[in-house]
C-alpha cells in the first residue's frame, strides 16, 4: 500500500500545482493545449473546446501545456494558436500571476489541510517560547550552567550556522541528532551569557539532547471557525524552518540530510502507519516544500521564470533565446545532480554505508 500512498501523494500535490497554472491562464485567455494527470503513455482523454484533460499511465505529477511555451508549442505543432493567446505575448503581470499560481495552488493546498487536521484533533499544542523551564540533572546543560528562566537568545554550532530562536520548536529542530559543540547566548536578569554544551544520546528518548525542557505548553481549544488561524500558524513555523534548511544547504550546511524521493517514501511509509490524520499531515507538508522549492531564483522553475520577467520589463529588451537555453540547461543539470545526490543520501542511511 505504501506504493499507491506514495504515488497518490505526489500526484495531487503536483496536480494542484499544474491545476494553478491552468485556472490562471484561462483567466487571461491563454491557450492551453492539454492538461493531464501522469505522464507516459495516454490512457484516456476528453476534448473540452479547446483544451484536451488526460489520464496518462504513469500516476506521478501532470502538466498544463500552454501556447508560448517551447514545450506546448512541440507538442502541438499542428494546431494554430492567435498570437495574443499566447503566454509570451500577455502582459507581463499577468504572466507573473500565471508562473506564481501553481505554488500558490500548493499553498493553500498546505493551509487547508493543517487546518483541517487541527480541527480534527481538536486542540493546538503552541510551542512554548524559547525559555529553559528545566534542567535536568546529571546532563550537559546542567554541567554547562544552565538554569530555570534562561531566556535563549541565540544557538550557534562549531559550522557556522547559528539561529535566533522564537520558541522550543525552533530549537529543536536546529539542533536535532548533533554530536557537535553547540554556543547558547542566554540572557539571566540583565546578563547576557554564553554557555558551551556537548549533546549526549539519550536511551530514554532515542535522540541527542543538552538536557533542557520548556516551560509548559499553552494548548487551545480548536473548532471550525479558528483553526484557519491555527493552521495558519502551525504553516508558518514550517515555512520558517524550511527557508532556514534551504539557506543552509546553500551555504553547504547540512548537505548529509538531504532527502530526496527514497526518503519520501520512506517517510510515507511511517506516516502511513500512524493513520489517515498523519499521512495528511505529511501531504500538507510536501505541498509547502514543493511551493517554496518552486519559488527559488532558478530559471526552471516559476520562481527563475519570475526574475526573467521581471528583468525583461526592468531592461526592456528581450532575453537570448539562446542564453536562456544555456541558463535552462545549467540548471536542469544541477537539480539532477541534486535529486542523484539525495538519493544517494536517501540509500546510505538506509544500508548505513
Amino acid at each position: 500500500m505504501t506504493i499507491i500512498y506514495f504515488l497518490l501523494l505526489l500526484s495531487v500535490i503536483i496536480t494542484i500545482h499544474e491545476a494553478g497554472h491552468l485556472l490562471a491562464a484561462k483567466k487571461f485567455n491563454v491557450y492551453c493545449y492539454e492538461f493531464s494527470f501522469g505522464m507516459g503513455p495516454l490512457l484516456w482523454h476528453k476534448k473540452t473546446k479547446e483544451t484536451q484533460y488526460s489520464i496518462r499511465a504513469i500516476p506521478i505529477g501532470g502538466y498544463v501545456s500552454m501556447a508560448g511555451e517551447t514545450d506546448g508549442d512541440e507538442m502541438y505543432p499542428d494546431v494554430e494558436v492567435p498570437d495574443d493567446r499566447r503566454l509570451i505575448n500577455r502582459p507581463w503581470w499577468q504572466r507573473i500571476i500565471i508562473l506564481l499560481a501553481g505554488v500558490t495552488m500548493n499553498f493553500l493546498l498546505a493551509w487547508l489541510i493543517f487546518s483541517l487536521v487541527i480541527l480534527a484533533q481538536g486542540a493546538f499544542a503552541e510551542s512554548p517560547p524559547a525559555i529553559v523551564g528545566s534542567v535536568r540533572e546529571n546532563s550537559p546543560a546542567e554541567a554547562a550552567g544552565f538554569q530555570p528562566g534562561d531566556v535563549i537568545l541565540e544557538i550557534s554550532k562549531e559550522d557556522g550556522s547559528s539561529v535566533k530562536p522564537k520558541t522550543f520548536m525552533d530549537m529543536q529542530t536546529f539542533f536535532m541528532d548533533d554530536t557537535e559543540t553547540v554556543t547558547y547566548t542566554v540572557k539571566r536578569g540583565e546578563d547576557v551569557l554564553q554557555l558551551e554544551v556537548v549533546p549526549a544520546y539519550s536511551e530514554e528518548d532515542g535522540t541527542y539532547l543538552i538536557g533542557i525542557s520548556s516551560g509548559d505548553v499553552v494548548v487551545h481549544e480548536v473548532n471550525l471557525l479558528n483553526c484557519w488561524y491555527y493552521g495558519g500558524k502551525e504553516m508558518g513555523e514550517i515555512t520558517a524552518l524550511m527557508i532556514r534548511t534551504i539557506r543552509n544547504l546553500f551555504r553547504g550546511i547540512g548537505l548529509n540530510q538531504l532527502s530526496g524521493p527514497v526518503g519520501i517514501y520512506q517517510a510515507t511509509e511511517t506516516y502511513a502507519a500512524m493513520g489517515l490524520m498523519s499521512l495528511l499531515f505529511l501531504m500538507a507538508e510536501l505541498s509547502l516544500n514543493i511551493g517554496i522549492f518552486n519559488l527559488l531564483p532558478l530559471p526552471v522553475l516559476d520562481g527563475g521564470q519570475v526574475v526573467l520577467t521581471l528583468a525583461e520589463v526592468i531592461t526592456g529588451k528581450k532575453i537570448n533565446d539562446k542564453f536562456k537555453m544555456g541558463l535552462f540547461a545549467v540548471c536542469w543539470i544541477a537539480l539532477i545532480a541534486l535529486m542523484l545526490f539525495a538519493t544517494w543520501n536517501d540509500i546510505s542511511r538506509l544500508f548505513g554505508f
